[in-house]
């Protein structure tokens, strides 16, 4: 197929007319160059492309700076020119703080005025999280530039707020904010109140309690205007930018209700009295505001797990100056190499080895682990994790945003950031639904009004239309139960890369596991040990028990210096029975057979049968080698013993296997291993398909087979040999511990090695799942069933409005539930494809 020219690569995207002068100009950082040729293309096609005035590429600098008119391409068609010519423009992404957006009307306002800043790629706003993530190429945009579209929009955000001080500042300021809102709803009910009792003593036949309507303006007008006022400014600035919002609704409901009032009370005089709808203006904002309150409470609960997250750095680190001193630093000015010095209850600042002292560590938070874990010189520890008791010196190996726990809340923040599929058909949605509601409201006010000929029914027919819609659920409903969900599973040591990969896992139903350090723990461990021969016992004790431990002294000194796995299993046992080993000499080592050293004037052989015996006939043993790894050890004068190795199965591997069938996801076992040993592991742990001998292009061509029989395939895996199989999957699952696992290359992340965290990621990803649709059905169906009802006069001004307060706040309410049905470990059944 023949290469597209430059022209037709440019002429590929819409074609627009040149502007003429004062052009804006990109200049852009290019990847891929590597000579003048490149150069000269990148030109052609750069400056064939729509709306581009002059492209000037420079080849040392890396750089393009590309002269566009009004009417030029925007910087994601620029981008795909760049890229179809070859080449790549580098880009960044960063994460603002937005203030002011009261419903997802708001959020795709702001995301349009970010999206005009030449230069940006990709904006993403998410409402309950109040945060954009801008994509820009690289050096073309500025915070500050962004600032100043969202402003135009009327809102407002934050370009200071990315570092640490900034976030914990912002909360601070959503705390104050949401005790404000407190105050403010108290006031507005108070002051309903005595119109609501009235109303109420009215319906009853009871007149003398019914406010007279001096006493309703009294009341009603500092409802709408001075509390309400929140309403107005966001009204204004919706419509200032272009658009139009939920404030623009309470506004229009609530002031053509209250303006109303006012005419019949000038008209009619004191016949208005009962006419009147100020009560029913004040109670739709009081309502609205407790709505809003509601929300902003819950809405800050399923933002918890990574307000916890970010507590768990300690603001000051106890650091050893070269002199011997201790100095308190900021945790931002402690370097790799430093020695942090902690003490009994303190949070470990930094990510490091142990030097000195021991103690235990409670990594709960961290890795979900909920018993403390012994720490010796020589272990590593996390930061963020607490030092129970004991003093420890902590050399530091990783800081700032390169440590484990600013990790885990980037990953966390990532995920919750994102944007499931059908999010983005409800930001399609609510982008029109205020002018199709006002649209709707005017026409239900024409129609009453000429089928009745009585406006006052029009208008309140109209102001419940305009009430009772709500586009605040429909912008809630995906990112709260994103929030609650990724948030509770991180709690309990799972980490989604992202809203993709946290839709991918509910509709797994084949799990691959490899054996190694998934469902074993990844270590050999000697499990029994026979005496061939007649030893020489220099300890007392029972005879058996004797040989074993003369036996096992004489095999650990052979094997002390090699760094074989199973040398370091001898090696383990002989120091957790206090065995010395004994002392060994002039080592030979047969790369792949064994070990020989002289031991107490005798050459001692280990490794295995061919090499320790040299040639002889191999006894008979007690154990099955098809399931064992043997080591042999003998002498001049024939065998010693043998060691039965094995790695040994994790100690909740079978429950977890019992959980995901039980939950209908078929589990299988691919190893390296030999295949008898892999069919013992499968037949201790429950897993009918286990094959051994299995290489990692191999597990990755198993994954293939199975997803061309439509299967949706999990592989769970190190992440070393894997790799393949890893990628290959619907979703990779990494598993290890909070340190050293690969948490940017995984679709799932379990923060410790427990296997019984496969199905609680299942469990998290189909309740998360479930909730997402749950609160959609119940958004959509809210609207769909309320503005037809308020249309034909079934609903008041006051019902609607409480409809429209209880709605958002029981969207978050159901997407808060998820932290309970979490905890129970609720895993539902899953027939969803993938």
């Amino acid at each position: 197929m023949a290469e597209p020219t430059d022209r037709a690569v440019a002429r590929q995207l819409p074609s627009s007319p040149r502007g003429p002068a004062n052009p804006r100009v990109l200049d852009i950082e290019i990847e891929g160059m590597t000579c003048a040729a490149c150069v000269a293309r990148l030109e052609r096609v750069l400056g064939n492309a729509p709306g581009v005035v002059e492209a000037q590429v420079n080849l040392a600098l890396a750089r393009a700076a590309v002269s566009l008119d009004e009417n030029a391409l925007d910087a994601a068609q620029i981008a795909e020119v760049v890229a179809r010519a070859g080449f790549s423009a580098t880009t960044d992404q960063t994460t603002y703080p937005v203030e002011g957006m009261t419903c997802a009307a708001c959020a795709a306002r702001v995301e349009r005025a970010i999206r005009a800043e030449p230069g940006v790629v990709d904006a993403e706003v998410n409402l309950a999280l109040e945060r954009a993530t801008v994509t820009t190429l690289s050096g073309t945009v500025t915070g500050e530039a962004l600032a100043a579209r969202v402003a135009d929009a009327g809102y407002r955000l934050a370009v200071d707020a990315g570092d640490e001080a900034g976030e914990r500042e912002r909360a601070e300021r959503e705390s104050r904010r949401i005790d404000s809102e407190r105050r403010v709803v108290v006031a507005a009910a108070l002051m309903t109140l005595p119109m609501v009792v009235g109303m109420i003593f009215q319906a009853f036949g009871i007149e003398e309690l019914h406010l007279m309507p001096a006493g309703e303006v009294l009341l009603a007008t500092p409802i709408q205007f001075i509390l309400g006022a929140r309403f107005y400014r966001g009204a204004f600035n919706a419509l200032r930018g272009g658009g139009a919002n939920m404030d623009v609704l309470v506004v229009l409901g609530t002031t053509a209700a209250y303006f109303y009032s006012w005419y019949l009370l000038t008209v009619l005089g004191e016949a208005a009295d009962g006419q009147l709808y100020f009560e029913a203006s004040a109670v739709i904002i009081t309502l609205v505001l407790l709505g809003k309150h509601l929300e902003s409470r819950a809405r800050r609960a399923t933002t918890s797990a990574i307000r916890e997250l970010m507590d768990l750095r300690p603001a000051v680190a106890r650091v050893r100056s070269p002199d011997g001193a201790e100095v308190d630093k900021p945790l931002s000015q402690v370097v790799r190499g430093d020695v942090v010095l902690v003490r009994p209850g303190e949070r470990i600042a930094v990510d490091g080895d142990v030097v000195a002292g021991a103690s235990e560590v409670d990594e709960s938070v961290i890795s979900g682990e909920s018993m403390p874990v012994p720490k010796v010189p020589g272990d590593e520890v996390t930061g963020g994790a607490v030092n129970v008791h004991g003093y420890l010196e902590v050399r530091a190996t990783t800081v700032g945003e390169e440590s484990a726990l600013t990790r885990i809340i980037r990953l966390v923040e990532d995920a919750q950031r994102g944007k499931a599929a059908l999010q983005r058909l409800v930001d399609r949605i609510s982008g029109i639904f205020v002018p199709v509601v006002v649209a709707l409201s005017a026409c239900t006010f024409l129609g009453w009004l000429f089928a009745t000929g009585n406006a006052g029914a029009a208008l309140v027919a109209a102001v419940s239309v305009l009430v009772i819609a709500c586009p605040c659920a429909l912008g809630l409903a995906t990112p709260t139960a994103v929030m609650t969900g990724t948030g509770a599973a991180a709690r309990r040591g799972i980490l989604f890369r992202d809203i993709d990969a946290l839709e991918r896992v509910h509709a797994v139903d084949t799990v691959i596991f490899d054996k190694t350090g998934t469902l074993t723990e990844g270590t050999a461990r000697v499990e029994d040990i026979a005496v061939l021969g007649e030893l020489q016992c220099q300890a007392g004790g029972a005879a058996a028990e004797a040989q074993e431990e003369e036996l096992l002294r004489l095999v650990a000194g052979v094997q002390r210096a090699s760094e074989h796995p199973l040398a370091a299993a001898i090696g383990r046992l002989a120091e957790e029975c206090s065995v010395t080993p004994a002392l060994a000499t002039d080592f030979q080592n047969a790369v792949g057979q064994g070990v020989a050293a002289q031991v107490e004037g005798r050459t001692v052989r280990v490794g295995n049968a061919e090499f320790a015996l040299a040639g002889a006939a191999v006894p008979s043993t007690p154990f099955d080698p098809a399931t064992h790894t043997l080591v042999w050890a003998a002498d001049e004068r024939g065998p010693l013993g043998v060691f039965a190795i094995a790695d040994p199965l994790r100690q909740q591997s079978a429950q977890a296997i019992e959980r995901l069938k039980a939950i209908g996801v078929e589990p299988v076992l691919l190893s390296g291993d030999s295949t008898a040993i892999v069919r013992r592991i499968g037949d201790g742990v429950g897993i009918a398909e286990a094959r051994g001998g299995v290489k990692p292009e191999g597990k990755a061509q198993e994954v293939a087979a199975r997803q061309q029989r439509g299967e949706c395939v999990a592989m769970i895996g190190d992440g070393v040999n894997d790799a393949p199989a890893l990628a290959a999957a619907d979703v990779g699952v990494a598993i290890g511990s909070g340190a050293d696992v690969a948490m940017e290359t995984a679709g799932v992340t379990l923060m410790r090695p427990d296997p019984m965290l496969v199905p609680e990621a299942i469990a998290a990803s189909r309740a998360t799942v479930r909730k997402i649709r749950q609160n959609l059905f119940w958004a959509f169906i809210y609207n769909i069933i309320g503005i037809p009802a308020a249309m034909l006069g079934y609903l008041s001004p006051t019902l609607a409005g409480a409809a429209m307060a209880l709605s958002s706040a029981c969207v978050t309410g159901n997407s808060l539930l998820l932290r309970r049905s979490l905890r129970r470990s609720a895993i539902p059944r899953c027939t969803s494809t993938c």
